[in-house]
């Protein structure tokens, strides 16, 4: 079993308990609709980190939040990252919540999945970047987890300029859009040791239905 189908059997609640043949051919049919049709798409920049009392400045973003800077300890710089599935993974959610509803939850699980390996897969090429240099990333650390607020969103889309870049905005409630899209904070440390912590044992969400208990993963 491949790590997506893994991932989106995790977000339709099969944790621990085996899926039914029917369901893994509707994940599988939906990770293939997102190959064809949603290849994703990111942006990142590189800027200085400095901290103060409680908070985090990434570049000209300063961040109150102790989580993320506790996460970022020994950083000198960061990535601001962002990406997205695109549109279309709207699209098809919207036609298939019309016509097969529980073809739709798969849908959204799988989407989650793509979009985690997505950034993963960008974070792997960042890291053999940052190899070369001696460096080392930390776990990707994205508004909402701990006290990083999702009001932070706005300032990450701001300096990325991802709407014009990407395709990537936001409400006014501060929720992304398209929806199958991520924020997050890269660190960039010289210790290679300090990047052990993934991202459900990062966060505070302690009582989080998606939690996966005792994990080294990064996020998404």
């Amino acid at each position: 079993m491949g790590k997506e189908e893994k991932e989106a059997l995790r977000y339709l609640g099969y944790r621990g308990s085996p899926a039914g043949e029917e369901v893994r051919r509707k994940i599988w049919y939906c990770l293939d609709e997102l190959t064809k049709t949603c290849p994703g798409r990111s942006i990142c920049r590189r800027f200085p980190v400095a901290f103060s009392d409680g908070s985090v400045t990434v570049g000209r973003l300063e961040i109150k939040s102790r989580d993320l800077s506790r996460h970022l300890a020994g950083c000198t710089e960061a990535y601001l990252f962002a990406a997205t599935l695109g549109p279309q993974a709207d699209l098809l959610l919207e036609r298939y919540s019309k016509t097969d509803m529980s073809l739709a939850a798969v849908f959204q699980a799988a989407a989650a999945a793509r979009m985690e390996s997505y950034c993963d897969r960008q974070q792997e090429i960042l890291a053999e970047a940052a190899a070369g240099q001696d460096l080392h990333l930390r776990p990707r650390y994205s508004p909402g987890y701990g006290d990083f607020s999702i009001r932070h969103q706005r300032g990450i889309l701001q300096i990325l300029d991802s709407t014009k870049r990407i395709g990537l905005s936001m409400t006014e409630s501060f929720l992304l859009v398209p929806t199958k899209s991520v924020t997050a904070v890269i660190g960039i440390t010289a210790d290679k040791t300090s990047c052990h912590i993934g991202k459900c044992m990062e966060c505070g969400a302690q009582n989080c239905p998606f939690r996966t208990e005792g994990t080294n993963e990064s996020e998404t």
